[in-house]
């Protein structure tokens, strides 16, 4: 969500279009923005490399293109995901970019120079990385839910030292690692009088305390390959436990141990497996990454207040901004609705490559990566 405005309603290759940028190798991580720096990561095919750009938000051209390491055996990746899918977290003066197993590193925004680097925290992810390196203070908080290894580490975002580590100590009824998967980012949220780390994992969702990464409370959510973010309203989280789990599901982040019957209310049909719902006045807009469905659901009572096939298969997350929500479909599709208890459609866009990266927004633009370019979308004369 943004308080942008002005953003453009319709777009395409030859429409308010103020540039775009080719990107080489394959990366599904998201764009991110600091000043007049945009930062995103990405990787040949074969994962040989790992590579941080940084493109100038006002004329398109690359700042920065850096090879962080040669990587003589890299993990299978499925074709589906990238070797660059996590996304940066960035603040002033660093960018923390993040792989996976195969390495993170902090970099000096102003030099492009690497500030730390750890290639020594171990995870097969078994079809390639997929959560993304949150910042929490002086912590650079990661999350490894592999087929072997299940942890949450926190480094000190100044030296990359470890901080504190916690094992994920997860019944997930079975010796099968590829049950034991996630590609989850978590959220810190501030409830029932103290701060939480909720992230969701194969079999269940866990809330730690941030600083010292002591698990908080547990709900037993089931499933496997969480991707969503948790999101927070009015007392009430939404989180999505997906592939044989709860589903979208709201509970009252409150207590110690573990607090499943804490659960509101649980939603199945339609639920996404990879992007992230959003949450306006009310209502969990979301979509499925699997024929596009899209879906209004009452925040309050659990119930789907409309639905809508698309058709394109949308795994980027929604945004919303300037009265206006954006969808970005693998094919090159972006829809743009009007929120409310009715499905109304404003355009419906196309670009040249799919997207499986979700826009940023930044003063009345959209930085939108495709498979193949990096845009600035922007009303223009």
């Amino acid at each position: 969500m943004s308080d942008a405005t002005g953003l453009p309603t319709t777009f395409s290759e030859t429409e308010n279009v103020r540039w775009k940028t080719p990107i080489h190798g394959k990366g599904w991580s998201s764009p991110v923005v600091w000043g007049n720096q945009i930062w995103l990561t990405t990787a040949p095919e074969d994962g040989k490399q790992m590579f941080a750009v940084c493109v100038d938000l006002k004329s398109g051209q690359i700042l920065h293109d850096i090879k962080l390491w040669d990587i003589d055996k890299p993990q299978f990746c499925h074709p589906y995901n990238s070797y660059a899918s996590p996304t940066p977290a960035i603040e002033e003066g660093r960018v923390y970019v993040h792989f996976g197993a195969h390495g993170t590193a902090a970099i000096d925004t102003a030099t492009g120079e690497k500030v730390w680097e750890r290639q020594d925290l171990p995870c097969n992810h078994f079809r390639g990385p997929g959560s993304s390196p949150i910042i929490v203070d002086n912590l650079l908080v990661l999350t490894f839910d592999g087929f072997d290894y299940n942890y949450l580490v926190a480094l000190d975002k100044h030296t990359g030292n470890t901080v504190w580590k916690r094992d994920r100590n997860i019944d997930y009824g079975t010796d099968n690692g590829d049950y034991h998967k996630a590609f989850s980012t978590p959220q810190v949220i501030e409830a029932a009088g103290r701060r939480q780390l909720i992230s969701p994992s194969a079999g269940a969702t866990i809330a730690y305390d941030p600083t010292t990464g002591d698990e908080l409370w547990r709900i037993r959510s089931g499933g496997m390959n969480a991707s969503a973010r948790p999101l927070y309203s009015e007392e009430t989280a939404y989180c999505i436990a997906p592939d044989g789990g709860f589903g979208l599901f709201a509970f009252k982040p409150e207590g110690t141990g573990d607090i499943t019957s804490q659960v509101l209310w649980k939603i199945k049909k339609n639920i996404p497996s990879r992007g992230s719902p959003i949450l306006l006045d009310g209502l969990l807009y979301l979509s499925n990454n699997v024929g596009g469905i899209m879906s209004a659901i009452d925040a309050k009572a659990g119930q789907t207040v409309w639905t809508n096939r698309h058709g394109g298969n949308i795994t980027a997350s929604p945004v919303y901004a300037d009265g206006k929500i954006y969808f970005f479909d693998e094919e090159g599709t972006a829809p743009v609705l009007e929120p409310g208890n009715e499905y109304k459609l404003l355009a419906d866009n196309h670009l040249d490559d799919g997207c499986m990266a979700s826009p940023a927004i930044v003063g009345h633009a959209l930085i939108v990566r495709t498979k193949k370019a990096l845009y600035r979308i922007e009303k223009t004369p």
